[in-house]
């Protein structure tokens, strides 16, 4: 796969040279930074009320104390979707001080003792 000289396609490629499928729908991090925690509360509520479909956590970061606003939206993970969506959230995020610092997808890796498989069978209750 070919992507473009910049920060996003070296991401991409990076994802696909780790045997990433970037044809199927991934959970992509994004992340809003705020120095001020007000600021970042009132960005999470407007984004509760905003259409967007994604989960959102709210995080201090305690190396740069700093407040950090993750965005994770289930998506395919092409270039001009990623490139787009990042845009968005950085002029939102600016609306509130903030600006956006990035993306990424969390992958399971082995030796993750965090992923291991347990013997869990789902039923239809699971929220999994």
């Amino acid at each position: 796969m070919q992507f473009p000289d910049d920060d996003n396609g070296k991401m991409l490629a990076a994802m696909a040279d780790a045997g990433i499928d970037l044809s199927v729908a991934l959970d992509v991090d994004f992340f809003l930074v705020f120095e001020d925690q007000r600021d970042a509360e009132s960005a999470i509520e407007e984004l509760g009320k905003s259409d967007l479909e994604g989960e959102i956590e709210l995080l201090l970061n305690d190396d740069s104390g700093k407040w950090e606003l993750i965005v994770c939206l289930n998506m395919i993970p092409e270039y001009d979707t990623i490139v787009e969506q990042e845009l968005s959230l950085h002029e939102f995020a600016q609306e509130f001080g903030g600006i956006t610092d990035g993306w990424g997808v969390m992958q399971h890796q082995e030796g993750d003792d965090e992923f291991a498989e347990d013997d869990h069978e789902c039923s239809d209750d699971c929220k999994h």
